[in-house]
């Protein structure tokens, strides 16, 4: 396969890859934040303490953590036909990714989130404020360098899973590499396709590694 065969080919697959993945992460960041601070909230100590809620709420989330992601894709047919019509395609794959991402996620901003010093939120409570003041105005921008950590580490995780999910009619760079890379014995094609996923993780990587590192020092100047 000559480069100018394989130049469309890969530029499709890249744009495939990242819009399942943008995506993904965008639901994936919407549903796993809450669900990440509701943890903190409801467990021993917390502002809504509420032992028996947490436990149940903690057992799915590890449930959810712990299905390997292609028996995850799979079982979710149903429902991802029904949402999106169809369980082919990247469209297709963005319910899945996120659905496989958001129990991670949550458990990430939960770590991040019990960080934050409790003596912040006693302050603004001594000062009158209410649940959803403390977190939007203590919990969340306290454990913002540590949060934009934990997007970031969702966003490799999810791009592994992209790679896998395009592997089973997801398309991407995934479906791709088997296709062209692997079931036509083009070497070269599948590593070029590991080498551009590699670029992506090392890219988003970096990105969030200088955001994470700005925020603190801002915390700390502040």
């Amino acid at each position: 396969m000559t480069w100018s065969e394989m130049q469309p080919l890969l530029q499709q697959g890249t744009a495939d890859t990242l819009y399942m993945v943008l995506w993904s992460t965008l639901v994936t960041v919407l549903g796993g934040l809450p669900l990440g601070v509701f943890l903190v909230l409801t467990d021993k100590g917390g502002l809504l303490q509420n032992l028996p809620v947490n436990r149940v709420v903690g057992v799915i989330v590890n449930i959810g953590r712990s299905l390997p992601f292609m028996i995850l894709l799979i079982a979710l047919i149903p429902f991802t036909q029904l949402v999106v019509g169809t369980f082919i395609g990247p469209t297709a794959m963005i319910v899945p990714l996120a659905v496989g991402a958001i129990p991670f996620f949550a458990r990430l901003v939960e770590t991040a989130v019990r960080e934050v010093d409790h003596g912040l939120v006693e302050a603004v409570q001594s000062m009158g404020g209410s649940i959803p003041a403390v977190v939007r105005k203590v919990l969340l921008p306290q454990a913002l360098p540590s949060l934009v950590s934990a997007v970031t580490t969702t966003v490799i995780v999810l791009v592994g899973y992209s790679a896998m999910a395009g592997a089973v009619g997801g398309e991407g760079l995934g479906s791709k590499a088997v296709t062209y890379g692997f079931q036509r014995f083009e070497t070269q094609f599948m590593l070029i396709t590991v080498v551009i996923l590699i670029a992506i993780v090392t890219a988003v990587q970096l990105i969030g590694d200088t955001a994470a590192r700005l925020l603190a020092r801002r915390g700390r100047a502040a």
